[in-house]
Order: C-alpha cells, then sequence, then structure tokens
C-alpha cells in the first residue's frame, strides 16, 4: 500500500467500482519514488477544491494495476506515475512522470468542467 492520504485502490475490483461509481476519477498508479511523490501531495493539496472528482492512488507494483498498466493510453509511457482521468468510466486523460499543480488543475478543468480557476 502507499504512504498517502489518498483512496487507495487495491484491486481491479476496487478500480472497477471507483471509475463505475463516479463521475470523475483520477487515479494516480506508481511508487514511492521521487517522480511520484509530488504527484500525490498535488493531489491530497487540490482535493478539497475538487469536491466533484474522486482522487485514488493504486500501487504500480501490484499486480492488480495491470488495470492500468494495460490500457492503450499509456502504451509507450516511459514514467511513473501513470495518472489516468475517468469520466463517466472512460479514460478522458492519461499523463505520465511528474506533472506540476498547474498542469494537473488545467487537466482537471478541461476534462471535468471544473468552475475552480488554474
Amino acid at each position: 500500500m502507499l504512504y498517502t492520504n489518498l483512496k487507495h485502490i487495491e484491486s481491479a475490483s476496487d478500480h472497477k467500482k471507483a471509475i463505475s461509481e463516479n463521475e470523475n476519477v483520477m487515479v494516480i498508479c506508481g511508487r514511492m519514488g521521487p517522480m511520484c511523490i509530488p504527484v500525490y501531495g498535488i493531489a491530497e493539496e487540490i482535493e478539497e477544491e475538487y469536491k466533484h472528482v474522486k482522487f485514488y492512488d493504486m500501487e504500480f507494483d501490484n499486480p492488480e494495476s495491470h488495470v492500468i498498466r494495460s490500457i492503450p493510453e499509456v502504451d509507450g509511457f516511459m514514467g511513473i506515475p501513470f495518472t489516468i482521468y475517468y469520466k463517466n468510466g472512460k479514460v478522458v486523460k492519461a499523463t505520465s512522470s511528474i506533472q506540476s499543480k498547474d498542469q494537473i488543475k488545467a487537466i482537471l478543468n478541461k476534462e471535468f468542467s471544473a468552475t475552480v480557476p488554474v
């Protein structure tokens, strides 16, 4: 399990439930490493601003994370974390490696029609 304050996805069934029961979902799939930790921190920091988005983490090395590692949108990704944005159960955006707060908020605002300023 990852040591973050985000909700954890630990299995493929948890993943399916999270994206089917919530309209807007951001899943950060990574490790506790230098490229991942800042992304978890940003998600924790902005979670209160984006109440219409559910934020989760998933451990990259968990065999169950195949549900993220095998989607076409991550084909060719070279760095972790893989950050996947789902709207109504469908992938609308996927990024890899470290992202800034501004980059993440721009995606959230675009894909999830947020009214929160960047």
